[in-house]
């Protein structure tokens, strides 16, 4: 009987094995295809998803009361924000962006941005503000929180670009830690798939802001 269990427990544990390295390849095989899909976009696109994600946003904004939004700054045909980043300024919102952490591995910092910030290329060649104490922004000052992504299901799945640097700075943004912060996927209309595979960790974000429409899921806000 020994025998016959040691031979189960390492059956199931190839198995797991198996399905599990099947599974990160599925989803490196779908980082390749929605990266190319947004890389193919041309300048004039580009700029047209900019704008509407922007009108998107600043609707979004005017509905809840907002101090502090996080943005990013697009990186390898990620939708840009520079327009509704504009937008927030003008409505005397603060910005934020994300650097990566000095002290933290494989997490993010956020720190204001306004106009004259000055950036620096980070050790992936993306470009973030240098880093300054005093502009440090805490997630506890931040409202909402837009997130990039390589692609996004019809049940609010997201697949980021896999190094999990949201997955890590947000996973203790609870709700009773953080009842104010909101969490919204960006993304291109190109980057929708049907369904994404989903491994244990991940979990659904709740609104999707595309170029077309604002996406609502009827689930809990979720992270990288």
């Amino acid at each position: 009987m020994p025998n016959s269990s040691h031979k189960s427990t390492a059956t199931h544990a190839a198995a797991v094995q198996h399905n599990t390295t099947q599974q990160s390849l599925l989803r490196q095989q779908l980082r390749e295809q929605y990266r190319a899909a947004r890389q193919a976009l041309s300048d004039e696109q580009q700029q047209q998803a900019s704008a509407a994600i922007a009108k998107h946003l600043t609707e979004m904004v005017s509905a809840t009361p907002v101090r502090c939004v996080a943005a990013y700054i697009a990186n390898d045909g990620e939708p840009s924000l520079a327009a509704a980043i504009h937008a927030l300024w003008q409505r005397e919102i603060t910005v934020a962006v994300p650097v990566l952490h000095p002290v933290v591995p494989n997490q993010l910092l956020f720190l204001r941005y306004h106009a004259n910030t000055e950036l620096v290329a980070n050790k992936f060649n993306i470009p973030e503000p240098r880093m300054r104490c005093q502009d440090i922004m805490p997630l506890s000052a931040i409202d909402l929180v837009c997130m990039p992504l390589v692609a996004f299901d019809a049940h609010g799945n997201r697949l980021g670009m896999g190094g999990g640097f949201y997955d890590r700075t947000l996973a203790g943004c609870s709700m009773n830690r953080y009842p104010n912060l909101q969490r919204v996927g960006i993304a291109h209309d190109c980057q929708y798939a049907e369904q994404l595979p989903v491994a244990s960790w991940d979990v659904p974000i709740a609104q999707i802001v595309t170029p077309c429409r604002t996406w609502q899921f009827n689930t809990s806000s979720g992270n990288d």
